[in-house]
Order: structure tokens, then sequence, then C-alpha cells
């Protein structure tokens, strides 16, 4: 089968490389999936170059050599013990817990890795869904780091008239993957959504998705905009203290992404509880679980996905090149045929 694989850390262009490579033949539990798309995440990046993170695990060298986790595709094997899952299912989802493994024609993953694809949610749309729509979802569902325990189902936040009934929230880093799901999952749940995006290009089609404010700069679009119930920081740009000041009282802000040094601030502050002052806190997102709610909205027509391409297999290294830019709106996604 043909494979894009990564033998040592560095720019995704430069390391990364198409090779044929024997097919996975699924073990216990295991399922065999024939890929037909799959989309690309930051995550894709990091494990190219080697980020921080990355290195504590596998220091030297990287420890997967077939990247690439958000897939859909068709079973065409299964493994012994195997009960979800039939030969000639179409499924899709996201293989950061199985192995990884997607930029490639078959794949072998856990069967709990995977989800049924539903009729009418096409291979493009489902590949690009995974990770970043359910990051979204979750984080305007209250699964961060500092409250856990009071989460909700993300179907009850959205019948409740809104996540967390938020009903202003600021989206920053708005233009990838999980800000374009999270503008419109929280209009669904009657919010309005301010989005920054430092690339300017991005900003008419964040407007289109329903954003009623969007501009580049935190300090003139959100300053503005006044203070936030919520606050999802896709990039982490914001330090914890001004994350606060821009909260309304009981307000919450989630870093989803940033450096590892932002990542330690936020997880710092999001210990010292403050009643019902703002508070700050990391996403913690489980892989999987709300795709089937989220697979019905994009079949409704109701959550559509901003698709970049679809592009070769052969064009992952330079798509992941692009992404690692900032040149991608929305998910780029790679079809398999």
């Amino acid at each position: 089968m043909r494979a894009i694989v990564l033998d040592r850390y560095g720019p995704p262009e430069r390391v990364l490389r198409l090779a044929e490579l024997p097919e996975p033949v699924p073990a216990h539990g295991e399922v065999a999936v024939r890929i037909a798309a799959v989309s690309l995440n930051s995550w894709d990046v990091d494990l190219a170059i080697g980020a921080m993170l990355t290195r504590l695990a596998a220091p030297f060298s990287p420890k997967h050599r077939v990247i690439g986790s958000d897939v859909s595709g068709v079973v065409v094997a299964v493994g012994p013990g195997v009960t979800r899952h039939r030969v000639g299912d179409p499924v899709f989802g996201e293989l950061s817990a199985s192995g990884w493994g997607g930029f490639a024609e078959i794949v072998v993953a856990a069967e709990g890795a995977l989800v049924a694809r539903p009729r009418g949610l096409d291979d493009i749309t489902a590949a690009a869904l995974p990770q970043a729509a359910s990051m979204a979802w979750q984080a305007l569902s209250g699964a961060e780091a500092i409250a856990p325990t009071e989460a909700i189902a993300p179907t009850e936040a959205i019948a409740s008239g809104g996540p967390l009934h938020a009903r202003r929230v600021l989206v920053v880093g708005a233009g990838g993957g999980v800000g374009t799901f999270a503008i419109q999952l929280a209009i669904l749940g009657g919010a309005h959504v301010t989005a920054v995006e430092r690339a300017a290009w991005k900003l008419d089609a964040l407007a289109e998705l329903g954003a009623g404010a969007v501009g580049t700069s935190i300090d003139d679009t959100a300053t503005s905009s006044g203070r936030f119930d919520l606050i999802l920081d896709v990039v982490g740009a914001l330090p914890p203290a001004r994350a606060r000041a821009l909260l309304a009282p009981g307000g919450r802000a989630v870093t989803i992404g940033g450096s590892p040094r932002r990542i330690a601030q936020v997880l710092g502050a999001s210990a010292r509880p403050g009643g019902t002052a703002a508070r700050v806190g990391l996403l913690v997102a489980v892989p999987n679980r709300d795709l089937p709610e989220l697979a019905a909205l994009a079949v409704a027509g109701e959550l559509r996905a901003l698709v970049d391409g679809p592009h070769p297999l052969e064009q992952v290294p330079r798509q992941l090149a692009r992404l690692r830019a900032g040149d991608v709106l929305g998910k780029a996604v790679i079809e398999i045929g």
C-alpha cells in the first residue's frame, strides 16, 4: 500500500515522503480500514517536527512512522473479538489514541476508535470532523480541566439555548478547523460570536459562518465587543490574566492549544478556583465521544466543514507545511483513491 512515512524529525516538506509499505493485518479487537479521506491537524505538524511534548515520549526519532489521525473509509477486515463493525461498514474517527496511521491507503485501529458513518455524510466531511469539531463541541460544553464535574452533554448545551448559557462567545484563532466549527456550534446554541483571526484573508469566511464581529486583533475586536461569557482560545494567544479581564462575572475561558509555556500558565491558573469569578482552564478532550451527534448536525446541514482541497496523498508534506504557516482556512483534507 501507499503511505506517507516519517523517519526523522524536521519540517514536514523535508522529512515526510511517499513510500510502499506492507498492508497491515488487524489483531484481536482491531479492524482494517481502507481510507477514503484523511484530514490534517496541528498535531500532525507537532509529530513531524518533533515539538517539545512529542519529544518527551520519543526524544530522538518519531514513535509513529505513519501519522495522521482523522480518517473516513470502509472496513475491509476485522480481527478476532470485534463486535462493533463488520466488513463493508463505512466508518470514521480519530486515531490518535490508537496508533495513528491515517496517511496511508489502509490503517489498522482498535474498533473503539471508529464510529459508524451515517448515510448522507460524505467521506470528505467525515474526515474533517473528528478532532476539530469534537474539540469545539466539548469546549463549548464545559469539558475543560477546571471543572470536569460541571460538564454537561453537548446536546443539552444546544437544547438549553446556549453553551452553558453563554450569550457572548469569543473565539481566538477562529480561522482553522476548531474555530470554524466552534463559530457554528456556538451560534446553534444562540450565542453572539466574536471571531479573532490574524490572517485577514479568512475574515470574510468567518463572517459568512455567522460571526457577528470579526477582526485580526484581540485588542481591537474583542475589547470593542464588551465582555464575554465564554472564550475559546484555539491558539493559546491569551495569558490567563488577559483572558480573565475579557470575561464577564462567572464567565470562563478555555484554552485549546498553544505553546508548552502557555499551557503551563493556564494549568497553574486553573488550580485556583474563584467561586463565581471568571475562570480559565485547559480543554481535556475525549476522542470520538460526540461524533454521532456531530455527524447528525452535518447531515442535517446545520454544521459544515470548510474544506481546503481535497488534495492527493502525495501532497501531505506540502499541505502540512501550509497548515504550519497558517495558510489553511478550515480543514485541509486528503482524498485517497
